[in-house]
């Protein structure tokens, strides 16, 4: 059964640009930009799907990120 979409949470890492893993998959990928994450993403599905009709037709960022501020 084909799933219909994928789910990524992407994460900024401050040494190297982004982390991102897939929900339900193990799937992890990474990027010095948001661009070249998403390429590397398309890259890791289709290493990750034995055939290409069961690759997912809609990918979906779920891009956190973290803030610090302080209550003066």
């Amino acid at each position: 059964m084909k799933v219909k979409e994928i789910i990524f949470i992407v994460e900024e890492d401050p040494e190297s640009g982004y982390n991102a893993r897939a929900l339900g998959e193990l799937i992890f990928t990474e990027g010095s930009s948001l661009d070249e994450l998403k390429e590397n993403i398309k890259d890791a599905i289709k290493c990750h799907f034995d055939k290409e009709e069961d690759i997912p037709d809609i990918i979906r960022l779920h891009i956190v990120k973290e803030e610090t501020f302080t209550y003066v």
